[in-house]
């Protein structure tokens, strides 16, 4: 399996735009990266009356596009795929963030912002090895500024390294 990193928290806490700051940082320091982004909506990635849209209202399982540049893939799922069938999906990269899926038995980074108010999720969660956040917690674990991105993403490397 992919070495995996969860970066999870409330809806509102940063973690779209946190991960969008480390994507490009990570790049720098030699690492390839995939995001896999959940959503507790319905997604349409497709556009209607496009033919790929077409073929999948037809009843095609999967439909892909593809082009010079970039390909993407639309495959209807009969229930929630699990992580392995979600890594499954992504070519071989150094790391895969996940963004949300908060359930999942991975270790993360749990980014949170005051603004917010919601309780942290550390104390009851095992799996947060890191906080970034804008505010100090009562805790051992390490407390990132969230607006440190390249602090972020030195944790994130080492944490890589260490873990290899």
């Amino acid at each position: 399996m992919q070495k995996v990193l969860g970066i999870a928290g409330w809806s509102g806490s940063g973690k779209t735009t946190l991960i969008g700051a480390l994507l490009p940082l990570l790049a720098a320091r030699g690492l390839t990266v995939s995001v896999i982004k959940h959503s507790h909506h319905d997604i349409e990635l497709d556009v209607a009356g496009k033919d790929s849209q077409r073929h999948r209202a037809s009843g095609a399982h999967e439909v892909m596009v593809v082009s010079p540049y970039r390909f993407g893939l639309f495959a209807e799922t009969p229930q929630a795929l699990t992580l392995e069938q979600q890594l499954s999906r992504l070519a071989a990269v150094d790391l895969v963030l996940l963004e949300g899926q908060k359930t999942l038995p991975v270790p993360r980074i749990e980014v949170h912002r005051s603004a917010c108010a919601k309780p942290w999720l550390y104390p009851d969660d095992p799996f947060v090895i890191a906080l970034a956040s804008d505010c100090a917690a009562a805790t051992d674990l390490p407390q990132l500024p969230l607006d440190d991105h390249a602090a972020i993403a030195d944790f994130i490397a080492n944490w890589l390294k260490d873990s290899a």
